[in-house]
């Protein structure tokens, strides 16, 4: 399991504002196609869970995520709060994003330049998105 939201091992709190940031921009990625399916939903909620987020919270964190994902029309809102985690875990985020892009095997022009986007405003080199994007896109063929 991974350490994105947690303080300590013993306190796992979803009200961790970098949870609804992150479920925020995944439900972005996986609206932006006009398809939002329930696979899609399947792997934000597991890759939320995995990142640290309580499983029994995981609906509450989804609705409200989809409420203030509906309610705005820019990813900086989701990324302000995201650039302050450290490079492994923004690889994690990028990696589960390009679960959620390739889960219908397929990168359109508009997922790929919100990925293009997302790691700038993330401040990560491009060749490690690249990198991230071919292990995802490989482990789905």
């Amino acid at each position: 399991m991974f350490n994105i939201f947690k303080k300590e091992e013993t306190d796992r709190d979803n009200s961790h504002p970098s949870i609804m940031a992150v479920a925020c921009l995944l439900i972005h990625s996986a609206k932006i196609d006009q398809n939002f399916t329930d696979k899609e939903k399947k792997i934000i909620k597991d890759s939320i869970i995995e990142m640290g987020a309580e499983a029994d919270g995981i609906d509450k964190i989804m609705i409200e995520a989809e409420d203030k994902e509906k309610d705005t029309n820019q990813i900086l809102d989701f990324t302000k709060e995201i650039k302050n985690v450290d490079e492994e875990d923004k690889k994690i985020i990028i990696e589960a994003l390009w679960k959620i892009i390739y889960s219908d095997k397929d990168a359109d022009m508009y997922e790929t330049n919100l990925m293009r986007r997302i790691s700038g405003l993330l401040y990560l080199d491009p060749k490690v998105v690249g990198d991230i994007k071919e292990k995802v896109r490989q482990e789905k063929e």
